[in-house]
């Protein structure tokens, strides 16, 4: 099975938390799911650089990445996904969606509401079991 490895980012701005929703995909299970922002760790970069490169691409924003949060390994029926999650904050909620196709910046106790990728899930949970 392809191994992927990925870093993603959750975003928070005063008590909010950046949420994105993917784009349709040909894989069912992931076409316009909600994730948080974030993408593959290209050969030579370190997690906090393939992390502030994606959000540059992503979202035209740079972040304080201030600490890993929960690693995720989780089994897609296509492939394996590891995804490094990190706390981040920004000062403005400000973004441009080159990627992703809707926004919402919710709090904890929201964040449970929407329909995310399988993967983030497990993020979702600790977030809002540990507030």
């Amino acid at each position: 099975m392809k191994k992927v490895e990925v870093v993603a980012a959750i975003i928070k701005c005063n008590k909010e938390i950046l949420c994105v929703q993917r784009a349709e995909n040909s894989l069912e299970y992931i076409s316009k799911k909600f994730e948080f922002p974030g993408g593959k760790i290209e050969k030579g970069e370190s997690k906090k650089e393939a992390l502030q490169r994606e959000l540059l691409e992503e979202l035209n924003i740079t972040t304080n990445i201030k600490s890993l949060f929960l690693t995720v390994i989780h089994e897609y029926p296509d492939f394996e996904l590891t995804m490094h999650s990190f706390i981040c904050e920004v000062k403005t909620k400000e973004l441009t969606l080159n990627e992703h196709i809707a926004q919402e910046w919710l709090t904890l106790g929201n964040l449970e509401n929407l329909d995310w990728a399988a993967a983030d899930i497990p993020i979702v949970n600790k977030l809002v079991n540990n507030g």
